[in-house]
């Protein structure tokens, strides 16, 4: 029986581990759902005037509108489309007294160039979106390229340096759809929806309950044999 001592206390702590793991995980389910849902009802809630908003949560539609300044144009990232690579499409939004804002109009593919739906500069527009905070680079971070306006940090008071407009403020509004009634514009394509984080805590949570059970199991075929072992050893 000592034979199963030690290695019984070690298969018992990394049972309770792998439990309490899976647990955590059907937790972190039941915040993600919430979340989830905190996201659907403000899908459908009319967007805020970004001047009324005061400090927007993360998933809040808002409403904004000034003068698009499309001679200001640059791209963010890079990212491949139907075999296509593209990046998205920055403009600035002036917004009179209010600080300016930078504005992510939509993916477009290499080689487009504004025109089309896209208002000329200093055009008055109403943009519909979602707030995103200002990113900031780390050591994997790809080096901006300042002199071709494409950037691979969303960050806008870099951005607006090398733009050579200052006082962005410190989040891009990123465009849910195209307006089309009165100061409409047709944009690149725009996000779809307010943004979803993935809900995969179920199936994790499984995993680790499925390791839990596979190491008892395993454990008990293990103690099975030795004590029988040591039954024909007497």
């Amino acid at each position: 029986m000592r034979r199963l001592l030690w290695p019984g206390l070690m298969s018992l702590a990394m049972f309770a581990t792998l439990i309490g793991l899976g647990v955590w995980q059907l937790h972190r389910l039941a915040w993600k759902q919430a979340l989830l849902a905190e996201i659907e009802a403000a899908a459908v809630r009319p967007p805020v005037p970004l001047a009324e908003a005061g400090r927007p949560d993360p998933f809040q539609r808002v409403a904004a509108a000034g003068r698009l300044r499309t001679d200001l144009a640059a791209r963010y990232g890079a990212e491949v489309r139907e075999g296509r690579m593209g990046a998205q499409v920055l403009a600035v939004l002036e917004r009179g007294s209010a600080a300016p804002l930078l504005v992510d109009l939509g993916w477009a593919p290499e080689g487009w160039v504004l025109g089309g739906g896209v208002p000329p500069p200093g055009a008055d527009v109403r943009l519909t979106g979602f707030l995103r905070p200002a990113e900031h680079p780390g050591w994997l971070s790809p080096r901006d390229d300042a002199p071709g306006r494409h950037f691979y940090t969303l960050d806008p008071a870099a951005i607006g340096a090398a733009l050579s407009i200052g006082g962005l403020a410190p989040y891009t509004l990123v465009v849910l759809a195209p307006e089309t009634g009165e100061g409409g514009v047709a944009l690149p394509a725009p996000a779809r929806g307010l943004p979803r984080p993935p809900n995969d805590h179920l199936t994790y949570a499984a995993t680790w309950f499925g390791l839990a059970a596979v190491l008892a199991v395993v454990f008990a075929l293990w103690a099975r044999k030795t004590l029988t072992q040591e039954g024909k050893d007497r």
